[in-house]
C-alpha cells in the first residue's frame, strides 16, 4: 500500500470523527464521488495485518448504523470483499487475523435482522402466478396452463415464501457462518441497483474464487494464494447467482460470464440442484455472444411483450359454432350465381313444392347439400301421399335422415366441399 493511498484513508478517518451532525447528508452525498478513496479501503481490506484494517472496520460500521442511507450503502458496496477475506482467513485457519471483519459482518447482520422499534423482521415474498401478465410473459400465450393458474389464484392459493425471524448471534461458527453470510448477500442483493461498478467486479472476481479454490480450475484461472477448499452451502451460491446474473446486463460482460461458469463448476462438483437449476436457467436466458460496448453503463434486459388482446376463448372455435355458421350460410341464398366456380359450392334455394337442381345419380360424390334436402323432402312427401309404399319408403326416409344427421354433426363425405 502506497504512501498516498494510506493518507486518504486516514484522512477520512479522521474527517468523520470531527464531522458536525447538521453536515451528515452533504458529506453522504459527496463520499460516492470519492474514487481514490474507494480504491483506497479496497486495498486496506485485502491486506489482513495492515494496521488501517480495525478502525476502518469500525467506521464502516458507524456509517452502516448511522440511518443515512447513503452511508449504508457506501458499507454495503464492500460486503462481497469483507466475505472474501473472511472466508480466505477461515480457511487458513487464522481465525484471529479476521476478528475485525467478522465483528462488521456481525454487526450488520444483527442490524438488518430487527427493524427500527427492535422487533424481529419476518420477510415475505410472493411467488408470481403465471395468471397474472407481468414483463416476462402474458397468460394467453402459455394456453390451457393459463386457465389453470388462473382458477388457483381466483382461490387464494398463491404461495408466499417468509424468512425469519433469525436469531441473534454473538459469533460466527462453523455451523452458523452460512446462514449469516447468506442473509448479508440477500441484504446486497436487495441494493444492487445503487452498487458502483467496482463492487460489481469485486463480487464477480470473489464468486469465481470461492468456487475454484482447491480445485484443478484455480490452475486455469491463475488464481494465486490460498489453496485450501472454501465449503459453500446452496443457498450461498443461490445469492452469488443472484448478484452475477445483474451483472450481466450492467457493464461487467466478461467478468458476470466466468462467474457463472466457475459456480455451475462448483455446483457440479457439490451436487447442488438450486444452484444448477438457477445458472442453467440464466445460461439459457443469454443472448448469443458477448454483448458489445458491455462497458457503456447500465443496460436493460429486453423482453418482448405482446400486445393486449382479446381472449381466445371469447371468440374461440367450436363445432356448435362451425355448426351455426353453417346454416346461417344456409338460410342465405344467393340468386345471382348458382353454378360452382373453382371449388366455391352455391347452395340452390330449397322449395317444399319445387326443388332447384337435378338430381344426381347415387354413385355420384359431387351430392350437393340442397339436392340431399331436396331429397329428404321428397321422400317425405311420397311416403305421406301413397300409404301403399309406407314399407318400401321408410328405410329410405331412414337413410336420409342419417344422412342429415351426418351433416349436421360435421362428417363430410369425399368431394364434398367444406365451408
Amino acid at each position: 500500500m502506497f504512501t498516498s493511498e494510506k493518507g486518504v484513508v486516514e484522512e477520512w478517518l479522521s474527517e468523520f470523527k470531527t464531522l458536525p451532525e447538521t453536515s451528515l447528508r452533504n458529506y453522504a452525498t459527496n463520499l460516492k464521488d470519492k474514487s481514490s478513496l474507494v480504491s483506497s479501503l479496497y486495498k486496506v481490506i485485502q491486506e489482513p495485518q495492515s494496521e488501517l484494517l480495525e478502525p476502518v472496520c469500525h467506521q464502516l460500521f458507524e456509517f452502516y448504523r448511522s440511518g443515512e442511507e447513503q452511508l449504508l450503502r457506501f458499507t454495503l458496496q464492500f460486503l462481497p470483499e469483507l466475505i472474501w477475506c473472511y472466508l480466505a482467513v477461515s480457511a487458513s485457519r487464522n481465525v484471529h487475523r479476521s476478528g475485525c471483519i467478522e465483528a462488521l459482518l456481525l454487526g450488520v447482520y444483527n442490524l438488518e435482522i430487527v427493524d427500527k422499534q427492535g422487533h424481529s423482521k419476518v420477510l415475505s415474498f410472493t411467488i408470481p402466478s403465471l395468471s397474472k401478465p407481468s414483463v416476462y410473459h402474458e397468460p394467453s400465450s402459455i394456453g390451457s396452463m393459463a386457465l389453470t393458474e388462473s382458477a388457483l389464484s381466483q382461490h387464494g392459493l398463491s404461495k408466499v415464501v417468509y424468512s425469519g425471524p433469525h436469531p441473534q448471534r454473538e459469533m460466527l461458527t462453523a455451523q452458523n457462518r452460512f446462514e449469516v453470510l447468506t442473509f448479508l448477500l440477500l441484504c446486497y442483493n436487495a441494493a444492487l441497483t445503487y452498487m458502483p461498478s467496482v463492487s460489481l467486479q469485486s463480487l464477480c472476481q470473489i464468486c469465481s474464487r470461492i468456487c475454484v479454490c482447491g480445485y484443478p480450475r484455480q490452475h486455469v484461472r491463475k488464481y494465486k494464494g490460498i489453496s485450501s477448499r472454501i465449503p459453500v452451502s446452496s443457498g450461498f451460491m443461490v445469492q452469488m447467482l443472484t448478484g452475477i446474473y445483474f451483472a450481466f446486463y450492467n457493464g461487467e460482460w466478461d467478468l458476470a460470464q466466468k462467474a457463472l461458469d466457475d459456480v455451475i463448476y462448483r455446483a457440479q462438483l457439490e451436487l447442488y440442484p438450486e444452484p444448477l437449476l438457477v445458472a442453467n436457467a440464466i445460461k439459457a436466458s443469454l443472448p448469443h455472444g458477448a454483448m458489445k460496448s458491455s462497458k457503456e453503463g447500465t443496460r436493460c434486459i429486453q423482453v418482448e411483450i405482446t400486445p393486449t388482446s382479446s381472449r381466445i376463448s371469447r371468440n374461440a372455435v367450436t363445432s356448435m359454432s362451425i355448426r351455426g355458421h353453417r346454416w346461417k350460410r344456409h338460410e342465405q341464398p344467393d340468386n345471382n350465381n348458382d353454378t360452382t366456380d373453382l371449388g366455391i359450392l352455391v347452395i340452390p334455394e330449397i322449395s317444399v313444392t319445387n326443388v332447384s337442381g337435378e338430381r344426381t345419380g347415387n354413385g355420384e360424390k359431387g351430392r350437393t347439400l340442397g339436392e340431399i334436402d331436396a331429397q329428404h323432402i321428397q321422400g317425405v312427401q311420397e311416403t305421406a301421399t301413397d300409404p301403399r309404399t309406407e314399407s318400401k319408403g321408410l328405410p329410405e326416409i331412414r337413410r336420409q335422415k342419417s344422412v342429415r344427421k351426418m351433416m349436421e354433426d360435421g362428417i363430410n363425405s369425399p368431394g364434398r366441399v367444406q365451408f
